[in-house]
């Protein structure tokens, strides 16, 4: 699955949320929220689900070219 950390990240920052807020609205770990943010680890689509649904945000899918 890809996304974007960086858009995940420029999305918090216009909302003037920090890292450690998000998480916690998020119910997600603060290292898990960082991780996103850098791409570094495989997240389940759950967990971005709830990342993304507070910043209101989603995640679309489309058919391979």
């Amino acid at each position: 699955m890809e996304y974007s950390g960086e858009t995940i990240k420029q999305r918090r920052k216009e909302l003037g949320v920090t890292q450690q807020t998000l998480s916690l609205l998020a119910g997600v770990g603060i290292n898990t929220l960082v991780a996103i943010e850098r791409e570094k680890m495989s997240v389940s689509l759950s967990t971005l689900k709830k990342v993304l649904d507070r910043l209101g945000l989603e995640l679309k899918l489309e058919i391979k070219k």
